[in-house]
């Protein structure tokens, strides 16, 4: 499949509107923060029209193996509680950053350094912020 057929094929569900209080939302917070994610936000992208999704959670993991085992246990959890799977998912090889995309959330797991290299709250400064503990 070309990228641009993958593009027409990935667009945000117009059945469900994601909200923070969505069981999906819940599930990929609560396993972030289950396996102690740190400086979580969620950016609320809705109002933005460009946005790819409607949420995007961002969080940093310590080192290179809670990355991978944040990464996993979202979509672990995901999968139990919402039998979803990601669209997409880049990074697994990394050691920077994992992305996980559900079509109207986009979960980011960045080392610190890459998420201070990348700055995506400033780059979706328009999106209301909200940290989460």
């Amino acid at each position: 499949m070309n990228n641009l057929n993958l593009l027409e094929t990935r667009q945000k569900s117009t059945q469900r509107r994601l909200t923070r209080n969505s069981k999906l939302f819940k599930v990929v917070l609560n396993a972030i923060l289950e396996k102690k994610g740190e400086n979580v936000l969620s950016l609320n992208l809705k109002k933005i029209p460009e946005a790819v999704a409607d949420f995007f959670i961002i969080c940093e993991a310590t080192n290179p193996i809670q990355l991978k085992t944040i990464a996993d246990y979202v979509e672990e959890c995901v999968k139990k509680e919402c039998g979803e799977r990601p669209f997409n998912h880049s990074g697994r090889s990394s050691e920077h950053w994992i992305l996980m995309d559900y079509i109207d959330l986009v979960v980011h797991i960045m080392m610190p350094d890459t998420r201070r290299f990348y700055k995506l709250e400033e780059m979706w400064s328009d999106a209301e912020i909200k940290e989460h503990f």
